[in-house]
């Protein structure tokens, strides 16, 4: 499994996909530690101090925010892709 990160998030990981130790039935908050525990400064980024994702972090599983299903807790299925992004604005 890997995550696709965007802005940056892929600076910070230092690369825009980045392959995590996740697997079909695992869970999205699963495969978001698998990627966090190794990059504390990502980490650091997406999570608040009471170890919860930052309120404007966006959590993508084939293109839909995984809070309109079952938030992190959303079981991973073969083929899934996965997406973080930091807030987004434009002008």
């Amino acid at each position: 499994m890997q995550w696709k990160l965007f802005a940056d998030l892929a600076e910070i990981a230092g690369n825009k996909e980045v392959p995590v130790d996740a697997e079909p039935g695992d869970s999205v908050g699963d495969a978001l530690d698998a990627l966090l525990a190794p990059r504390p400064e990502l980490e650091h980024r997406v999570l608040d101090d009471d170890g919860r994702l930052q309120d404007h972090i966006n959590v993508l599983r084939n293109g839909t925010d995984v809070f309109s299903e079952d938030g992190l807790k959303t079981p991973l299925e073969p083929g899934d892709e996965l997406a973080l992004f930091p807030p987004v604005s434009g002008g």
